[in-house]
């Protein structure tokens, strides 16, 4: 329903309260007419000025009477074609002019407009129905307005100024918009709108009132009215308004908004005048109307020129802050993918990346080797975890060949759907659940770009719209692949870190066997590699039961943190474990003289300390177990004795392996009780920024004496390393009890 039948619907009294807010003010006589009845029910301040404070409803002959209105002749309207009744008959009346008597003595209530004059006035009538629905409030609305007739006594020039000044008596136009609607279009106007403005009725309702407004139009004005009716208030202003043809004219305009019984604003309802000659005669808009009218082409010609520069300004300001926000995320991108090792977080950050700057939900696959998928990520811009899990695991087992994500894992380049409709989506999403999934999360349009690296395709990433506002274009294509290499890149490099990593930790496995289980030995070690790229280096122990009924332990350190370092312990350990097998010499500092002209020998490394303990079981019960010990440049050895106390083995030392092939490697012989442990670590237990080793090492004693006691061996390992150390080596423990 518009809002000029909001006016008069149902509520018999909607537009009886709402027209006079907007008439009262109004310089001219209006009466508004209740066509049913045939009676005035309101008539505007300057109605009351011509009939006089007479008490309405009143029927329109009486109110005409009361008025002194007659026709040009001088008869009574109530006696002739009256336009007031012609007007409630439900005809508009275009202008018909009519008399107005003078004051007479016994109008008291009346008050005369010509302020004593004597000689009748001529009124020019004009109206119009306000609604021609018979559902609706029959009413109908009568401008009045004088006109001056000049004393010319030719009847034809009195006739053909009384028209002329009829021509501007009808410039009054009166419009409705609805608020309700979007942008508050114009439901309805009067003719008078159309003759003034040049505008057809149906070329003005549907459409808001600023098609009026041109290049001179004042902003401060227009910024005023809008705050105003903003604010449900009325409001009288003049702006410089346009004609369709082009041309300026100055219009009054009177807008007063209109609510309904239950306080809803419904209308609003604008009476404009064109007040072209009135704003002529005031000098300063004078000149501003003549400087417009002279100025007209030139504004024009240079608003062009403005709106081009601006409008260049505008796209080369919108390309830098695209390129600029393009070099930002690239350079987020590569600093934030390649800071991870692992892949689910690496997916995860590149996730969020994509949404929201550049689409609104992503779809992450990564395939195998072979081509299937092994592990896919997803991220919504709202959330909706539960319905991404669900499509993630769906989609990922049902990939058709029509899927954007397949199609770029088959051929390695972007796929672009600019519109996701139905049909293409069953064909993507065979899988019912997975069609219903999708719709859920929203997508209009889809951009999947490859993954690949080192001429391998690793994945495809693809990108959800989910709304028509927002395309995918050629420069969302380029940023897109560019985003996908540099993922791929970082994707490749972990691929390749944990691929190094499983052959790391396999050659750990077989480098670091797991400890014997030996009659009347109790043992356990720790080993932790100070390497970033792999779990194995240089350090290394070892436990042996020898073949004549004694005990073998070795720790050792090859310079290096590295799978090389780690081969070369390798190599030493078993060469090591050679040289204590031969039965003819067991002698600890034999073992390492043996070992050292093998090193040499075989350039099995380039350098490595190492301490090996032969222990001797007591031949009888109660005795000690005997221990012969030798070092070759690595830090003491410790036993813990049964009551907690801690002894350093710093006695005996040597250089290390390989380095001297004549020199003979001493041996320390030693009984410790029963219950006794040993204890052989590596010097990156005891290596501290901004101290010495003998600091380390006391540090390390005092942890050791720390331990409960009777604690076993495992439970010194714990004591050992429990300190939160700044690791620059590897750590090597082993820790030996004898029973």
């Amino acid at each position: 329903m518009g809002a000029a039948e909001a006016l008069v619907s149902d509520r018999p009294q909607g537009a009886r309260s709402a027209l006079p807010g907007v008439l009262s003010d109004v310089p001219v006589a209006v009466l508004v007419i209740d066509r049913a009845a045939g009676t005035v029910v309101y008539a505007n301040t300057a109605a009351v000025e011509i009939a006089g404070h007479v008490r309405l409803p009143l029927p329109i002959d009486e109110w005409g009477a009361s008025a002194g209105l007659t026709d040009l002749t001088g008869a009574p309207l109530a006696s002739t074609v009256s336009p007031l009744s012609t007007v409630a008959d439900g005809s508009p009346v275009a202008g018909e002019a009519v008399r107005l008597s003078p004051l007479r003595s016994s109008d008291t209530d009346r008050v005369d407009a010509a302020d004593g004059d004597t000689d009748p006035l001529t009124l020019w009538v004009t109206g119009f129905p306000l609604s021609q629905s018979p559902d609706t409030e029959q009413l109908a609305l009568v401008v009045f307005l004088q006109i001056d007739e000049g004393a010319s006594a030719d009847p034809e020039a009195q006739l053909q100024a009384l028209r002329d000044r009829a021509v501007v008596a009808t410039d009054i136009s009166f419009t409705i918009s609805d608020p309700r609607q979007p942008d508050d279009p114009l439901v309805w106007v009067n003719p008078s709108f159309t003759r003034v403005t040049g505008f057809s009725y149906e070329e003005s309702v549907g459409r808001n009132c600023r098609f009026l407004q041109g290049p001179a139009t004042d902003e401060a004005t227009l910024a005023d009215l809008r705050a105003r009716l903003g604010r449900r208030e009325p409001v009288t202003t003049t702006l410089l308004n346009y004609r369709k043809d082009g041309s300026a004219f100055w219009n009054q305009l009177s807008i007063t908004p209109v609510f309904d019984g239950a306080g809803e604003l419904v209308s609003f309802v604008g009476v404009q005048t064109d007040v072209t000659e009135r704003v002529r005669v005031e000098g300063e808009k004078e000149a501003a109307f003549a400087a417009e009218q002279a100025a007209r082409r030139e504004a024009e010609v240079a608003q062009a020129v403005a709106e081009q520069a601006r409008a260049d300004a505008e796209r080369a300001t919108a390309e830098a802050e695209l390129a600029q926000s393009r070099l930002a995320l690239m350079a987020e991108a590569t600093s934030t993918l390649s800071a991870t090792l692992e892949m689910s977080e690496l997916l995860d950050r590149l996730a969020g990346l994509c949404v929201p700057l550049l689409a609104d939900w992503v779809f992450i696959t990564l395939v195998d080797p072979f081509g299937d998928v092994r592990e896919t990520a997803a991220r919504h811009r709202d959330g909706m975890h539960d319905e991404l899990r669900r499509f993630s695991n769906l989609h990922a087992m049902h990939l058709p060949a029509a899927s954007p994500s397949r199609q770029a894992l088959d051929t390695s380049l972007p796929v672009l759907i600019p519109d996701m409709d139905d049909e293409r989506t069953a064909a993507v999403f065979s899988h019912p659940s997975t069609a219903g999934l999708f719709r859920r999360l929203g997508g209009t349009s889809v951009l999947s770009v490859p993954m690949v690296a080192r001429r391998r395709t690793l994945g495809a990433m693809a990108l959800v719209m989910t709304t028509d506002d927002r395309a995918f274009g050629r420069e969302d294509v380029d940023l897109a692949e560019d985003l996908s290499r540099r993922a791929a890149l970082a994707m490749d490099n972990v691929r390749l870190y944990q691929q190094e990593h499983e052959v790391a930790e396999t050659l750990q496995r077989s480098l670091l066997p797991d400890l014997p289980e030996i009659p009347r030995i109790t043992s356990a070690a720790h080993y932790v590699s100070a390497s970033t790229a792999a779990d194995v280096g240089g350090d290394f122990y070892d436990l042996l039961a020898l073949p004549d009924g004694s005990v073998g332990v070795a720790i050792g350190d090859v310079v290096g943190h590295d799978v090389v370092a780690a081969a070369a312990m390798g190599h030493l350990r078993g060469l090591l474990r050679a040289c204590v097998w031969e039965p003819t010499d067991a002698d600890p500092g034999a073992v390492l003289g043996r070992v050292d002209r093998l090193v040499q020998g075989l350039h099995v490394a380039a350098m490595a300390t190492m301490a090996y303990v032969r222990a001797v079981p007591p031949a009888a019960e109660g005795r000690p177990w005997t221990l012969a010990i030798a070092n070759a440049g690595h830090p003491p050895l410790f036993v813990r004795r049964p009551d907690g106390s801690v002894e350093v083995l710093d006695d005996v030392s040597g250089l290390l392996v390989g380095v001297d092939l004549e020199s003979r490697r001493e041996t320390l012989h030693l009984e410790v009780p029963v219950g006794s442990t040993l204890i052989g670590y590596t010097d990156g237990l005891i290596e501290h920024p901004g101290a010495d080793l003998d600091e380390g090492i006391r540090t390390l004693v005092q942890r050791l004496r720390d331990a409960p006691v009777g604690a076993l061996p495992q439970d010194l390992c714990d004591h050992a390393v429990a300190a939160d150390l700044d690791r620059r080596d590897d750590v090597a423990l082993i820790a030996v009890r004898f029973d």
